[in-house]
C-alpha cells in the first residue's frame, strides 16, 4: 500500500498516516511519500500514484485547514476514514543556539495560528514567516538553509530526526490540540 502525506518526513501527517494504518486498515507494511502539499497528495491519488491520501482538515484550535480545502475543491475522491491525533508543537532550533539569537520563527499557518498566544506571550520581538510545511521546515533548518537565528515550529519527531534541539515543548496554546485527518481513495 502507498500513502501519500501532506508533509515532509517528521510530520504530523507522517504520524497520522502510521494511526491510520495501525488502527484502522489491516495492512502491516506500508510504503509512505512524503509529497508536502495537499495539491500535491490529492492529484497523485486522482492520477493513482498512491493508493490513500492523508491529509489534515481542521485543528481543533487552529481551525480549517484552508490549503486541504482549496486543493479538495479541485480533486474527486471519496473519503475512507476521518480520525483524529492529538498534535503537540515544539520549538526546534539547530544544536547549540541560544534563546537570544532567534530573530524568525517559520512554520506551516497552521502550527503558528495553534501556537499564536504563546508566540505573542514568549516571542513578541520574533518575525513570524510562513512555511510549506512543519517538517519541511525542520529539515531546512538542520541543513543550513535556514540561518541559525531561525527556529522551526515542529514535531518531536522531526527534532530528533533531523538532530535539532528543543528549545521549548508543548507550544501550543491548547493542551488537547486535535487534528482531523482524512484517508481518501480515488473515486470509483
Amino acid at each position: 500500500m502507498k500513502i501519500g502525506v501532506m508533509g515532509a518526513k517528521g510530520s504530523f501527517s507522517e504520524e497520522a498516516a502510521r494511526v491510520y494504518v495501525k488502527k484502522h486498515t489491516k495492512v502491516r507494511t506500508c510504503e509512505i511519500l512524503y509529497l508536502i502539499t495537499a495539491e500535491n497528495v490529492l492529484s497523485n491519488l486522482e492520477r493513482g500514484a498512491i493508493d490513500i491520501a492523508i491529509f489534515p482538515i481542521e485543528n481543533s484550535n487552529g481551525g480549517i485547514v484552508l490549503e486541504a480545502v482549496h486543493a479538495m475543491s479541485k480533486h474527486n475522491f471519496t473519503i475512507k476514514k476521518m480520525f483524529e491525533i492529538d498534535v503537540h508543537h515544539c520549538l526546534l532550533v539547530k544544536k547549540g543556539a541560544k534563546a537570544q539569537q532567534i530573530k524568525t520563527i517559520l512554520s506551516h499557518d497552521q502550527a503558528i495560528k495553534q501556537c499564536r498566544m504563546y508566540l505573542r506571550r514568549v516571542w513578541p520581538k520574533a518575525k513570524l514567516k510562513e512555511y510549506a510545511d512543519t517538517a519541511q521546515a525542520a529539515a531546512d533548518l538542520a541543513k543550513g538553509k535556514l540561518p541559525t537565528t531561525a527556529a522551526v515550529i515542529a514535531s518531536r519527531a522531526a527534532a530528533e530526526l533531523y538532530k535539532l534541539s528543543i528549545l521549548d515543548e508543548s507550544i501550543q496554546d491548547l493542551k488537547f490540540n486535535y487534528t482531523t485527518f482524512i484517508a481518501a481513495e480515488r473515486s470509483r
